[in-house]
């Protein structure tokens, strides 16, 4: 994948409609917004077209309507934010259709620096299928198009990949700061190259391991995952999370990494748990020593020494799922020693994953990680080598 792509600082903008893609999709109760980090996110692409003398327009999607108008999945509170936060109105385009007759007349009244907001693109079924009829609308309103919303990157739909065959297609900040931070990582890493990778399923990340098999120096497993590797290995492991049809993959996987001369490293002990609930009666013990009727639900202290360890000097860690199920206070102290320690290493620091993310946020490492990816789908995608169609339709730098 070629991740040396055009950005926003690279196309004349002053005095043309530019169709920025950004990633409100912002979590609402009863009509609030209770999180607006994605909102802050895109902030300073807007203020740069706004500086330019650029005519914005903005569109992104909110939660799933399913390609029908529904009132509770409207962006009014996302144009609202962003007026407060431009210290400039941001009308919102109220077109149960997206681009309608109000979307139409703001687009051609826009002055230079003003900015506005079309309604949630999702609510148009074509948009997650991509077909033509509303990405030509879509681009009619516009001369030039901004993607900067890595957390839809993946997915080929109207408003990310439809619109760059019609329009010059650019990045903007955001996305150009997870190609260079996510796309370096991989492509160039400074080592040793460690990635932390955790949650539930081995399935879900075969992919992933597969690709970091071929570029890390050490590949640490944690999660509801690393039961199906300690499987691998004839280990009991009483009645944790297991993927029986995927036990075998975790064997091969484990003598590749081996063969290439790859560290791999699992849980030495954990924490177990008679049930699965958040104050159930607990036990560290070792990994190959779980017994019957008792579940691992996070990383014992060992094995947080020996993680920890592992980080020691590293150049770039890639750290993506979490150590246990760190939603409960008591089995967080594995995901939270991980972030401790990746916070520690020094090293060019790249955070994935919902749940490693929050755990990051929450203890206040937040800045001292490089890079901290907005996307969880699409980040996964990336580690695994995958094109994402949304990058990939923006236009080369020569």
């Amino acid at each position: 994948m070629n991740y040396n792509k055009k950005s926003v600082e690279d196309i004349e903008v002053a005095g043309k409609k530019v169709l920025v893609r950004c990633d409100f999709n912002v979590p609402l109760k009863d009509g609030v917004i209770t999180n607006d980090k994605r909102i802050v996110a895109a902030l300073p692409t807007i203020k740069y077209l706004m500086e330019k003398g650029a005519k914005v327009i903005l569109c992104s999607h909110l939660g799933r309507p399913k390609g029908e108008y529904k009132p509770e999945f409207s962006l009014a509170p996302v144009a609202a934010r962003l007026s407060e936060y431009l210290g400039k109105e941001v009308k919102l385009a109220q077109d149960p259709e997206v681009v309608g007759e109000n979307a139409r007349a703001m687009a051609a009244a826009l002055e230079n620096g003003d900015v506005m907001l079309l309604e949630n693109v999702r609510y148009r079924k074509e948009e997650t299928k991509n077909e033509e009829n509303f990405t030509k609308e879509l681009a009619s309103l516009a001369e030039v198009f901004v993607n900067d919303a890595f957390g839809t990157a993946h997915r080929a739909h109207c408003s990310t990949t439809g619109v760059a065959s019609y329009l010059p297609a650019v990045c903007g900040y955001l996305i150009e700061k997870e190609i260079s931070f996510m796309g370096g990582a991989l492509a160039n890493p400074k080592r040793p190259l460690v990635a932390i990778l955790g949650g539930a399923k081995v399935s879900d990340k075969i992919g992933v391991i597969t690709n970091l098999i071929d570029k890390c120096d050490t590949l640490i497993i944690g999660g509801g995952m690393a039961y199906t590797f300690m499987k691998s290995l004839d280990y009991s492991i009483g009645t944790s999370l297991l993927e029986a049809d995927q036990v075998e993959n975790a064997g091969k996987m484990m003598a590749d990494a081996k063969a290439k001369g790859v560290k791999f490293l699992i849980p030495v002990d954990n924490k177990v748990g008679l049930e699965f609930d958040e104050n159930t009666e607990s036990q560290i013990v070792e990994s190959c020593k779980i017994p019957d009727g008792w579940m691992g639900l996070d990383i014992g202290p060992k094995t947080q020494e020996l993680f920890a360890d592992a980080l020691k000097g590293a150049g770039t860690v890639i750290w993506n799922g979490p150590m246990g199920v760190s939603e409960w206070d008591n089995f967080a102290a594995g995901t939270i020693s991980v972030a401790k320690a990746v916070a520690e290493s020094g090293a060019i620091s790249i955070v994935g994953g919902g749940d490693s993310v929050a755990a990051v946020t929450k203890l206040g490492y937040s800045d001292r990680m490089s890079h901290i990816s907005t996307g969880g789908g699409a980040s996964l995608e990336f580690l695994e080598g995958k094109e994402l169609p949304g990058i990939a339709a923006l236009m080369d730098k020569e």
